[in-house]
């Protein structure tokens, strides 16, 4: 049995919020919370790690306790674990802070998606969202932004002190493993049924990612440049319209394997977000070798750096259309520039940062 003297003088414990790693479906917040829980006790091995979950995960090298539950789990099922363990410190990688978590409490913030771009959201998305961050952010002396844009976007957005804002960027930038041969590729994409060259855009179909502007870019490309859009459909009359176009192959969420074969066939990316926090597919892109062009809104100015072509304005095509034409010309001269500027970006450096981050909360 373990004493309470025992408990004080061990190893700081630090409980975390690793639910959004055991999602089916994982969008850039899921991607980051696994990989960085995977990472943190060996970024930190003078702390005590719990990664909590309301459903098994099979996600490879994270131990996760399982505490089942309904909704809204994070404030209920987990809230009533803190203050039975009462760790020392309460992480959430998705930026929810439970409103009776127990002790210190450090969050995440990814983005303010949700200031910048209210019209994507329903009405009880858009409150869940303010209310939650907003109480992060009350609750948190110290706050862990993904990117100096959103770390600006609280400051200027949410009126967050600076002084308690660290920016720890991203990872995803590390060297492919197991790609497919050229030839497999095209294959694998060909029964995807996209038949042709093609420029890809990695995403959800959305207004703010702006899949629209990307078609009609592609579309004053050369005859026959296909644009594919891998991605979930979060706006059904945006799909209809990227369907309607014969240059557009709409193929939905992809497996792994199958967004590993579009990097290595496409002619480039394409990524003309009105808004975001960080932008993993630019990332994920370059580190393959992919040339990118890439609207320099938000943060995507601190991913891309000199690896990538810029537009100005995300709403003009013909813009984009010429950093498109540019950006499969300079092919070989930024697929260097890409690899070298990707490698910056890794999930190793990501939960080192925040494992310092940590440190730093619990003093």
């Amino acid at each position: 049995m373990t004493t309470q003297d025992e408990q004080t003088s061990g190893p700081s414990r630090v409980a975390v919020d690793a639910n959004p790693a055991a999602r089916a479906v994982h969008t850039g917040t899921e991607v980051y919370a696994r990989e960085v829980a995977r990472r943190l006790p060996a970024a930190a091995p003078d702390l005590r790690f719990v990664f909590y979950a309301s459903r098994p995960g099979d996600v490879d090298g994270l131990d996760l306790t399982v505490l089942p539950g309904r909704r809204p789990w994070s404030q209920g099922r987990l809230v009533r674990e803190l203050w039975r363990r009462r760790p020392d410190l309460f992480l959430a990688p998705a930026h929810v802070v439970p409103f009776l978590a127990p002790g210190r409490t450090l969050a995440v913030v990814h983005d303010l998606a949700f200031e910048r771009h209210p019209e994507a959201y329903g009405t009880g998305a858009l409150a869940y969202l303010r209310l939650t961050t907003r109480w992060a952010e009350r609750r948190c002396p110290l706050l862990i932004a993904v990117s100096r844009s959103t770390a600006d976007d609280l400051a200027e957005l949410h009126a967050v002190r600076p002084d308690r804002i660290r920016v720890v960027p991203l990872g995803g930038g590390e060297p492919a493993a197991g790609l497919p041969s050229p030839a497999e590729a095209r294959a694998r994409v060909a029964a995807l049924g996209v038949d042709g060259p093609f420029i890809l855009h990695v995403g959800r179909v959305e207004p703010r990612k702006n899949q629209l502007t990307a078609m009609a870019a592609v579309e004053r490309l050369r005859d026959g440049l296909l644009l594919a859009c891998a991605g979930g459909v979060a706006d059904q009359a945006m799909a209809e319209r990227l369907r309607r176009s014969p240059r557009t192959r709409l193929l939905g969420r992809v497996s792994d394997a199958d967004r590993e074969a579009l990097y290595v066939a496409a002619e480039a990316l394409v990524f003309p977000s009105r808004y975001e926090g960080f932008g993993i597919p630019v990332l994920e892109a370059m580190s393959r070798g992919l040339p990118v062009a890439v609207a320099a809104v938000s943060s995507l100015r601190e991913v891309g750096g000199d690896a990538a072509v810029y537009v100005e304005d995300p709403e003009d095509a013909e813009g984009l259309a010429a950093a498109l034409e540019t950006a499969m010309r300079d092919r070989g001269r930024l697929r260097a520039l890409g690899l070298a500027r990707a490698a910056e970006f890794t999930w190793d450096r990501t939960a080192a940062g925040v494992a310092a981050v940590i440190r730093e909360a619990l003093g």
